[in-house]
């Protein structure tokens, strides 16, 4: 089967610029246009790649702290007929499992050193169904953690900040204090840390403390568990399992998933990602553009082959044909190599980023300011096929008007000075 003549002529004037006829290489101009999209391409998925694996690493990393949904009573008080209200959650065919908790604030004081804390009261034998702090505390310091023994398990950054190691104590420092003949006194206990935990998340490993539930009712004078953390099977399926959990235990309680907990977060990362993939479309688009210069620059070369092509026959739509194969050819392999460039990145960014901070010396996400110190990539179809139409719509706009003048050029014109 023969390929029509606007194909091959197309491709001819791709790869064979006057310059590098004998050689049969790429042309240098239409070399750089095509690396410049290649490059454009290659940035896109490689950003959006990075931070859709930011926001996946944070967010698991999150979930192995925080639960997907959690229970409290509207009036702030303990959880009215906990029993009943955990019987009511579990029946939910999407819950895997629900433990009690109560949740406040405290300060944590060693030596000169005070530091501010939120304090998680927790059941060790119930924990491990909603989060993996059992896992990343490790050596079963949740069970270590028994009522009537104010044992306390830090996070890592927190106990190093503290100064302290397991087995030391540590005084907590209750909000509210408490009337005596002297005047209002804060309310002080003496615990021994038993253990650390280290989530990979900065700011819970810096600022939480976990005890005893029954201890942590006694220091801060409540009747009983404040809520229920509850895990998922699906969390991704927990703003739709809340309203319905809601609706079955009434009004007494407030309903709130891990969605609405961080939603100034997570919006944020959307816009951010919005905005990049529009500034570096404006890459990729300069760079098709540049096809403009280029189709032109061949249609003046070329305008004594146009018009031999006219006299034999050629319509002007043919002659539009052969440039624009030209110039969808370097945005289609521009296109192509950007993708494997981006992927091939993306894939190996846990390699390649660790060298290169070894070679610089340097830490491109310290910790304590990105909450993660790796840098992690995901890349996402959904993400990859829009930069690919965007490329290759770009690359095809661009060859549009180029390749009109090219038909119109007129053949008696074109051969008067050849």
């Amino acid at each position: 089967m023969q390929l029509p003549f606007e194909l091959l002529l197309g491709w001819r004037y791709t790869r064979a610029g006057r310059a590098t006829r004998r050689n049969g290489f790429i042309s240098f101009i239409s070399g750089v246009s095509m690396l410049g999209i290649a490059l454009g391409v290659a940035a896109l998925i490689i950003v959006l790649s990075v931070m859709n694996g930011f926001q996946k690493e944070v967010r698991d990393r999150m979930l192995g702290v925080v639960s997907h949904i959690e229970i409290y009573a509207a009036d702030g008080a303990a959880l009215p007929d906990l029993a009943a209200s955990l019987g009511a959650v579990r029946t939910h065919p999407e819950v895997v499992g629900a433990a009690p908790f109560i949740a406040t604030q405290a300060l944590l004081a060693r030596g000169e050193t005070m530091k501010g804390a939120v304090v998680r009261g927790i059941d060790p034998a119930l924990e491990p169904e909603v989060t993996d702090l059992a896992r990343q505390s490790g050596s079963g310091a949740l069970q270590r953690l028994r009522a009537g023994e104010f044992g306390l398990v830090l996070g890592g950054e927190l106990a190093r900040s503290l100064g302290v190691r397991v087995g030391e104590p540590v005084t907590l420092v209750a909000p509210g204090g408490q009337v005596t003949p002297a005047g209002v006194v804060p309310r002080l206990k003496q615990m021994t840390v038993v253990g650390t935990f280290d989530s990979g998340h900065y700011e819970y490993d810096a600022g939480l403390v976990l005890m005893h539930v029954d201890d942590a009712a006694r220091i801060f004078r409540l009747e009983g568990a404040s809520g229920l953390r509850l895990k998922l099977r699906d969390l991704h399926s927990a703003r739709a399992v809340a309203a319905d959990l809601a609706l079955r235990l009434g009004p007494a309680v407030l309903v709130r998933d891990w969605t609405r907990q961080n939603r100034t977060w997570f919006a944020a990362v959307q816009v951010e990602k919005r905005m990049m993939f529009i500034i570096l479309t404006l890459i990729v688009a300069v760079a098709a553009f540049n096809l403009v210069s280029t189709l032109v620059m061949t249609v003046t070369d070329k305008r004594a082959d146009i018009a031999i092509l006219r006299t034999l026959g050629a319509s002007p739509g043919s002659i539009m044909g052969i440039f624009v194969v030209q110039g969808a050819m370097v945005g289609l392999v521009g296109t192509l190599a950007g993708l494997a460039l981006g992927l091939g990145v993306a894939f190996n960014i846990d390699v390649l980023v660790p060298a290169l901070e070894q070679l610089l010396g340097a830490s491109f996400l310290p910790k304590d300011i990105y909450l993660i110190s790796r840098m992690p990539s995901d890349p996402q179809q959904a993400d990859i096929l829009p930069v690919l139409l965007i490329s290759l719509a770009l690359s095809f706009a661009a060859t549009l008007y180029p390749s009109w003048r090219a038909s119109r050029v007129n053949p008696a014109e074109a051969l008067r000075y050849e």
